[in-house]
């Protein structure tokens, strides 16, 4: 799971912006203003450890589009944390926001370290210091700028820059909006952790029920049987696996960075999870068969790939044997634009990263919501929702003269938790996007979904700045 020397993310994002501009009227200056990044901070700090080294950190921070307000987008922590990498990030960010309708403009954010070398003690000085140069150039306010979890962060990470932005903010009675991943006891919100997996899960469900989309590919509709590869079981990966394996899948080949296995019956992802956080890694896991280098699980033979680790990982040199139907990027941008071509010559369906890792923004929008609103989804109708359908069966009963019973009662007279509610939101988000995708990809006349997704995106960020016009 290598990056290729030279590749930029951000060039690869813009030419696929090109692409999709040549088929539209869009004004080329504002085409130029929709690409470039609106703001680029980069910086550096001081650490100091227990054994009295110093050291110094970089971070940065880059606002892609403000189009909308707050921007929003993750932080990662990551050695291969580079200016252009960063700019890439962000600017995927803008367009799949505006793909799924998620009011928000694109940034993304990166700290230049390996996590694994650090304890809790060292990270949690540079999350607070990171934190700190953010408010310090005014980069991260519940209107302003929203962070996220990302590669190398979580919740834990979440709750400290909320807690660093709050000393430097105690009035400001929003300040949990902040940032966005939190801990459920920082009110975050119920379903955040499985977002992006159970966005994936979505969006692959709904691409292989389109009959005549899984006809020219070959294939029946739905998820029943068909053999899954996933790359990378992290977060973004497991839940994606299990989601799809619970649905009727099968997964057949999972890689991670130091090894991956192949197992044509079918792989338990629960069992090999758990095999993986004991043994950090798959190697002498006792069902299938070990595979040395885990790239190489990107070319076996299956229905369904899924990318779901680092950028950059289906190139020029291994799309030609690639032999998966369909490909869903989990990941941001594992599919290159060259790849991309040759990929869709020979007839593969590309499910793009910009919609099909919408789950995470798309449940940060939710906790954004809940923040400024300051009240749980469901609290306030869940017990009237429960006594209205309890009267509903007791007038069916009283009609019909039969009773229901206690099992059925259970099951119908439930009002919506947190979690139903967000998981309800993001299924509604992931099958309206996809479906808007996918028909103006057919309105085009064109094979390429990434371009479909872009030209609608381009589409609506156009409207917005038309609409705002430019100060002064």
């Amino acid at each position: 799971m290598t990056k290729k020397k030279n590749y930029s993310l951000f060039d690869d994002v813009c030419g696929f912006v090109d692409e999709a501009a040549s088929m539209m009227d869009i004004h080329p200056g504002l085409l130029d203003q929709i690409k470039q990044c609106n703001s680029i901070l980069k910086f550096n700090f001081p650490l100091r450890n227990d054994d009295g080294t110093y050291e110094v950190i970089t971070g940065y921070r880059i606002q892609h589009s403000h189009h909308k307000l707050p921007v929003k987008g993750g932080i990662r922590y990551s050695t291969h944390v580079n200016e252009d990498e960063v700019k890439g990030l962000a600017a995927l960010m803008t367009y799949k926001c505006a793909l799924v309708n998620i009011p928000y403009g694109g940034a993304k954010g990166g700290v230049r370290i390996d996590p694994k070398k650090y304890n809790a003690t060292q990270l949690e000085r540079i999350t607070r210091r990171y934190t700190a140069e953010l408010i310090k150039k005014k980069s991260i306010g519940p209107a302003l700028d929203v962070p996220a979890p990302d590669y190398g962060t979580g919740a834990r990470e979440m709750a400290w820059i909320v807690d660093t932005f709050e000393a430097f903010n105690p009035e400001l009675i929003n300040a949990k909006g902040c940032v966005t991943g939190k801990p459920l006891s920082q009110h975050g919100i119920a379903g955040r952790t499985e977002a992006t997996g159970q966005g994936v899960f979505f969006g692959i469900r709904e691409a292989v029920s389109v009959e005549e989309d899984m006809a020219e590919l070959g294939l029946t509709t739905g998820l029943r049987g068909k053999k899954v590869i996933i790359q990378g079981l992290g977060n973004v990966g497991y839940y994606s696996a299990k989601y799809l394996s619970e649905a009727g899948a099968k997964v057949v080949g999972i890689a991670e960075w130091n090894g991956g296995i192949w197992d044509e019956k079918g792989i338990d992802i629960e069992a090999i999870k758990n095999y993986q956080i004991e043994n950090k890694g798959f190697k002498g896991y006792p069902k299938g068969l070990f595979i040395v280098k885990p790239s190489d699980l990107l070319t076996y033979p299956c229905d369904i790939l899924v990318p779901a680790a680092l950028e950059n990982q289906v190139t020029a040199e291994n799309a030609d044997k690639i032999q998966a139907k369909i490909i869903g990027e989990a990941a941001n941008g594992p599919v290159t634009q060259e790849a991309e071509r040759i990929l869709l010559e020979k007839g593969v369906m590309v499910i793009p990263d910009m919609y099909l890792n919408a789950g995470g923004v798309t449940v940060s929008y939710f906790e954004w919501l809940k923040n400024l609103s300051r009240v749980s989804f469901g609290k306030l109708e869940k017990r009237y929702d429960m006594e209205k359908y309890r009267k509903l069966m007791g007038t069916i009963e009283n009609a019909t003269g039969e009773a229901f019973t206690d099992e059925e009662k259970d099951a119908l007279i439930k009002g919506a938790s947190e979690r139903d509610l967000v998981l309800s939101g993001l299924e509604e988000t992931m099958v309206t996007a996809y479906h808007d995708m996918n028909q103006k990809r057919k309105e085009k006349a064109i094979k390429s979904l990434r371009t479909a997704g872009f030209i609608l995106a381009l589409e609506r960020i156009r409207t917005s700045y038309l609409d705002l016009g430019i100060f002064p």
